[in-house]
């Protein structure tokens, strides 16, 4: 696989063209709504929710989309990962850390990407 197909095939996944990626997506609508919080606890809730989880960079990609979204921003992150830390200990933040930038990371390349077609 070229360096070409890869960034394809993320621009593609980060543009919801991946049937898997929105049967997950479905199973999250109206859940906003329904938990009853504003849209950017919601998004930093869920994020505490990915990293305790140790859930993979796509995880934080959908999910980091939408919070942007709502206003949530790379320092919010970087914030509630400050925050859980003493909860979940150092190596699953390391880990959550990594995967976070890797997710904002994919998605400026998408959004190149996008901006040069």
């Amino acid at each position: 696989m070229t360096t070409g197909d890869t960034q394809d095939r993320l621009s593609s996944i980060a543009h919801g063209e991946a049937p898997v990626l929105e049967q997950v997506a479905a199973m999250h609508l109206d859940t906003l709504e329904n938990s009853g919080l504003d849209g950017r606890t919601y998004h930093m809730v869920r994020l505490a929710a990915l990293v305790a989880m140790d859930a993979a960079p796509v995880s934080y990609l959908v999910n980091l989309g939408a919070a942007a979204d709502a206003g949530v921003t790379l320092e919010d992150a970087q914030g509630a990962l400050v925050a859980i830390a003493p909860v979940v200990g150092g190596a699953r933040i390391a880990s959550a850390a990594g995967k976070l930038l890797r997710a904002y990371g994919l998605a400026s390349a998408a959004e190149q990407n996008l901006d040069t077609d």
